[in-house]
């Protein structure tokens, strides 16, 4: 790894710490400037009880002590603190629980939809205005233009409900193969299209045309240059929407009762747990900086001409 490598590394990583603590101070101020409170939803309590558990969870505390303790918590324990609406339970935990299923949900989903993405992909560049390429083209233009929800339900009726090969519940592993399949077809038909379309560029470049004149087999010219150099966009795409499905669509975990972290999430919300839902935001943050990391790095592995700057 050269200098310039380094300091380029270095620079995104300082960048991406800024990033998160921007995150963290906007989640936590905005959170805490929402109209009411965490324990408006209970029933019949009185205004002693309600001061007690503000001084349980320290919400009687000044806001900027509460601040400057919720910051370093995160920071240096990489504690949420307890969750407010599920009694004894930590946030962090119930963030770990959900976030295996979800990891498990979007990395096969993810890749899935990377692997026929960039065949079908190549396979519509290389056919170009053929038959194979026309229908590749309308079939993943349908896959992007239908929401997941639609998409979800449709599959929940037709082989959960009518035909009975999967069951509807996601909590087991056979139950999570139409939440895979739902999840990866928007991605799929993106990166098919994005396949298609960075490789008839590169099938034009003039390096190209050069291998060929010389003799090179297709194969290789194929698959050493021109698919290689066409995965640039691909890699671009997959950071963030890698951060994106781990941590579990929220409409798809909904719909398949997947017992994932935008599950959990979701709940959050409408019992208006505050400390799960800064969490997860959080989580969530981290998640995509460090994937678009991770993919700036990854540009010069696939392409060397590129320069980290």
């Amino acid at each position: 790894m050269n200098t310039k490598t380094l300091k380029y590394i270095i620079k995104r990583l300082l960048l991406a710490l800024l990033t998160i603590w921007v995150v963290i101070t906007v989640t936590f101020f905005v959170m805490h400037a929402v109209p009411g409170g965490p324990f408006l939803g209970e029933k019949a309590i009185s205004a002693e009880a309600q001061a007690a558990l503000e001084a349980k969870y320290g919400l009687n505390k000044p806001l900027f002590e509460q601040y400057l303790t919720y910051l370093r918590d995160v920071v240096f324990k990489f504690d949420f603190g307890p969750s407010i609406k599920q009694r004894g339970r930590m946030v962090i935990d119930i963030l770990s629980d959900g976030f295996r299923t979800s990891a498990k949900l979007g990395i096969m989903a993810v890749a899935g939809s990377t692997v026929l993405g960039v065949i079908l992909g190549a396979l519509a560049a290389l056919r170009r205005n053929k038959l194979i390429d026309k229908i590749i083209m309308v079939v993943t233009t349908a896959f992007v233009s239908m929401p997941s929800f639609i998409m979800g339900s449709l599959l929940l009726a037709v082989f959960a409900v009518s035909l009975g090969w999967f069951p509807a519940n996601g909590s087991t592993s056979s139950g999570l193969v139409l939440p895979v399949i739902t999840l990866a077809l928007y991605p799929m038909a993106y990166i098919t299209r994005l396949t298609r379309s960075s490789m008839l560029d590169v099938l034009g470049q003039d390096y190209i045309r050069t291998a060929k004149a010389k003799g090179v087999p297709a194969r290789k010219v194929i698959f050493k240059h021109a698919l290689k150099n066409s995965l640039i966009p691909v890699i671009t795409y997959l950071g963030p929407e890698l951060a994106y499905i781990v941590t579990g669509s929220l409409v798809v975990e909904q719909i398949f009762a997947v017992p994932g972290i935008g599950r959990a999430f979701v709940s959050s919300i409408t019992n208006r747990d505050y400390t799960m839902i800064m969490g997860t935001t959080i989580v969530l943050a981290i998640l995509i900086v460090v994937m678009n990391l991770v993919s700036d790095i990854c540009y010069k592995i696939a392409d060397p001409r590129i320069n980290l700057e």
